[in-house]
């Protein structure tokens, strides 16, 4: 039973919600019961028959429909007086600023990607917002309290990367089904739909170009007057035929490998079903262009059923003609995205196809948009442990009981007779350039690098600013927004193309440049070091960004005193592996931190408590199923990064 005191502080609290799939149904049921009167939900997904099995207010009928405001209507059902107020929208919408998150006494995350993730904690920073974060992953899962000032925030420690395979293995010999999802995904997709200027390793070149032609023609580009089926043959030919046959022209790679097999259209498919392909959407009408189904199109209706290759191939040239009819405007910005349907039956046919190429099982849509979107399904039962605990730490920070804040683990084994495992927040790391504003260093070769590549490739994809600002003193070199004016737009895209150091203000070593996102209230500052060569293999971005979390490895041999006198307590280092659910992503911390003097931190009704061996095997394990955003910190670790537990 709740006091009178936690009661009064749930009744007149304002929360909100990111996130309404596994987790977020569970968590909107148990605040509701637990008597919470305004709760807002953000959620941008729209409800899938994968969802019903774990997320439990949904049903069939809801089918295509927008999780948060479904959600919302069957809480209501039984909880009818309170105010649920729905969002079917990106977080990282411009509306969803932190002014908007000011609002609210709590945020409670249980998003699905690391970019989102970012974004939401720093908005809780700038609006000093209180934000418990959560995650799942089959029987695993884990729930941290980030409060500003107080704790760590979510970017103090370092994230997982994702998982990354030889250029060459995925070019060229592929041995497993996730090598041919890579291929599809990242190479074939993004030539086809996304920026055409990105550099790409997919072979480009047409079967009669000549040996000697410098600029040779690229066979992705769609002739004029060329109509869809012509085109899609053509990439078809070119990327399952000819392709192949020019790998198989190096004897030397199948000496110890099986030869793959080229295939081409008239090989695998009679020109009349590609004919039908064009006319097999008649019937089906799709007002939304993010609703578009190929499989709809074709009437292929179960998602578990593994396709022939027959079947792929006309889910392919569907796929292509519909992106090309129905979302024509989306082609040369379109990345990929496990909830963007004809995206994923599209990255699913291509990577069947070339399995077959390859010797290689193929596999349902269902499978390969888990492999694509990295997922572990979720477990319902974990689901609605971490919804529960997520409650009882929102309670404790309306209470602004510090003292009882807890992170908290679930693990899939008992550790002494424990399956969930409380572990003390820490103190905020001083090197995390996100909450303590410490400079990074950048090493780069200015008279090389453009600044685009510096903004693509460090302040987007590093440092995940969405509307970013680039200023190297009072020379704003770089910024996006839709209220710029026409001549200051080409004015920033003429310096994207510039090399930094002949840039209006020249970038060179010694120089500091301020990357600014204002929509996040985050700002930046980044040291420049001028380097000559790079390790093609082992830096391919041709510039090493360093200081985001690294700071804590350095200190690891240090063993300075804190302002209070206290010792500063060694904490386990992060071995990342990243693994997402659908609906959840999951980043696990398992480690226990060592106390002052070496001695073990006690933990609530604990002694000396550590994770077994056995345990830790079994997190690690995960990995072998090609998850890939797992963290699993060991536990007792000697040589880890220290951290300062919060006081």
């Amino acid at each position: 039973m709740a006091s009178e005191q936690q009661l009064t502080a749930i009744k007149g609290a304002k929360v909100l919600m990111v996130g309404a799939g596994g987790i977020g149904c569970e968590l909107l049921k148990t605040l509701a019961l637990s008597g919470f009167q305004d709760i807002h939900i953000i959620d941008m997904d729209t409800i899938e028959v994968s969802n019903l099995n774990r997320q439990f207010l949904f049903r069939k009928m809801h089918v295509g429909q927008s999780k948060a405001k479904v959600a919302r209507d069957a809480v209501l059902r039984f909880r009818p007086r309170i105010s649920i107020t729905p969002y079917h929208a990106n977080v990282k919408d411009p509306d969803f600023n932190v002014d908007f998150f000011k609002q609210f006494n709590v945020v409670l995350n249980g998003l699905d990607n690391l970019d989102a993730r970012r974004h939401v904690n720093r908005l809780c920073l700038a609006g000093d917002v209180p934000l418990i974060e959560s995650g799942t992953t089959g029987f695993l899962g884990q729930v941290t309290v980030h409060i500003k000032g107080k704790t760590e925030c979510y970017e103090c420690q370092p994230k997982p990367a994702p998982k990354t395979y030889p250029v060459c293995t995925i070019t060229s010999t592929p041995s497993k089904f996730v090598h041919c999802i890579v291929w599809a995904k990242d190479l074939l997709f993004a030539k086809l739909f996304g920026d055409k200027n990105q550099d790409n390793d997919l072979n480009v070149r047409s079967s009669d170009a000549t040996s000697s032609s410098e600029h040779a023609e690229d066979v992705f580009e769609r002739k004029k007057d060329e109509d869809i089926e012509q085109y899609g043959r053509r990439i078809y030919d070119h990327v399952f035929g000819y392709n192949i046959e020019v790998a198989l022209s190096n004897e030397e790679t199948w000496k110890s490998r099986n030869r793959p097999r080229p295939l081409y259209v008239r090989d695998v498919l009679p020109i009349e079903l590609i004919q039908q392909n064009g006319n097999a959407d008649k019937t089906f009408v799709a007002e939304d262009p993010s609703s578009v189904s190929a499989m709809a199109s074709l009437g292929l209706k179960n998602p578990q059923d593994v396709w022939s290759v027959m079947e792929n191939s006309r889910v392919f040239f569907e796929a292509l003609r519909l992106f090309f009819v129905k979302r024509d405007k989306e082609i040369g910005n379109l990345s990929f995205d496990k909830d963007d349907q004809l995206a994923v039956e599209f990255v699913t046919a291509a990577a069947n196809i070339r399995a077959a190429s390859f010797g290689i099982p193929l596999h349902s849509l269902f499978e390969a948009k888990g492999i694509a979107g990295n997922i572990v399904h979720a477990v319902a039962t974990t689901n609605a442990i971490i919804a529960g605990l997520i409650v009882i730490e929102a309670i404790k920070v309306l209470q602004n009981d510090a003292n009882s804040y807890r992170m908290t683990y679930c693990l899939e084994h008992p550790s002494r007779k424990m399956l969930l495992m409380p572990v003390e927040p820490f103190e905020p790391n001083k090197s995390c350039y996100v909450c303590s504003e410490t400079p990074l260093l950048l090493e780069v070769n200015t008279s090389r690098s453009k600044l685009r590549d510096f903004v693509e490739k460090i302040v987007k994809a590093k440092l995940g600013m969405s509307f970013p600002l680039v200023m190297h003193g009072p020379a704003l070199l770089y910024e996006v927004g839709d209220d710029l004016e026409d001549d200051m737009v080409a004015n920033y895209e003429a310096n994207l193309e510039k090399v930094l150091s002949e840039l209006p203000s020249p970038v060179t070593g010694g120089t500091m440049l301020t990357v600014e996102d204002l929509q996040q209230e985050l700002s930046c500052n980044i040291n420049i070091k001028h380097r000559e060569e790079f390790d093609e293999e082992k830096e391919p971005d041709g510039m090493v960004l360093s200081g985001l979390t690294q700071h804590l490895a350095k200190e690891k041999d240090n063993t300075a005193s804190t302002e209070n006198g206290a010792s500063t307590s060694n904490a386990s280092e992060a071995v990342s592996l990243e693994t997402k659910e659908d609906s959840e992503i999951e980043i696990l911390p398992a480690g226990i931190e060592s106390g002052p003097n070496g001695k073990k931190r006690k933990l609530p009704d604990m002694s000396d408590a550590t994770i077994p061996d056995s345990s830790k095997n079994e997190l690690q394990d995960i990995d072998d199923d090609d998850g890939d955003d797992l963290v699993v910190l060991d536990v007792g670790s000697s040589d880890g990064s220290k951290k300062k537990r919060l006081q």
